[in-house]
């Protein structure tokens, strides 16, 4: 298998997916976009994440024993069946490596099952391709200064994460129509709201 041509998503559309499995529907199997580009928080958090990528973050880095780093770094794999760019690969002083992501939100003590998991696939990603072990990740909140979570992962976390990955993937090749999300509230701003019934 090559990143050429094997089928593969991006951790947005995983996110996409946990937030509305219909997502995954719309956009893959009848290939109609989001136009997401056009929507305000989004923009915010590209200028955020291109601000930040340019500005001297070691004080945070420091924090969590971080010896190396690598920034805005794409990895694709056609084993996970996963592309895309994590903000920042950290190598740590114990040996292991760590994604980071900029989230431009309020940071929460909650953890987000959205955030949790762009994070612990950008794990899976990095664990393939550098061969090292990934324990932990770390979030940078960025909205009401620069609020740095951590987390450790579980074992569970990627079996979840394969599960998921495994879903989306049954709806893109078998093209079935999926529950939508059961909170109706994310429906108001839906970019798919007027077809989807």
């Amino acid at each position: 298998m090559d990143t050429e041509s094997t089928l593969m998503i991006t951790p947005s559309e995983v996110i996409e997916h946990l937030y509305c499995p219909r997502f995954t529907y719309f956009m893959n199997c009848l290939n109609i976009p989001q136009h997401e580009e056009l929507r305000y928080k989004v923009l915010k958090g590209r200028e955020i994440h291109e601000r930040r990528s340019s500005e001297n973050r070691d004080y945070l880095r420091k924090k969590i024993g971080c010896t190396s780093k690598a920034i805005s770094v794409y990895l694709a794999s056609p084993k996970i069946r996963v592309r895309g760019v994590v903000d920042e690969v950290l190598e740590l002083s114990d040996g292991t490596m760590s994604p980071l992501d900029y989230k431009y939100t309020e940071f929460s003590e909650y953890t987000f099952k959205t955030h949790k998991f762009q994070s612990v696939i950008y794990a899976m990603l990095i664990e393939e391709i550098y061969k090292k072990p990934v324990k932990k990740g770390f979030i940078c909140y960025l909205k009401d200064g620069a609020s740095l979570k951590e987390m450790d992962y579980k074992p569970s976390d990627f079996d979840e994460a394969r599960a998921l990955l495994s879903e989306i993937f049954d709806v893109i090749s078998k093209g079935y129509y999926p529950k939508k999300t059961r909170f109706p509230m994310r429906c108001t701003d839906c970019c798919y709201r007027n077809i989807c019934v």
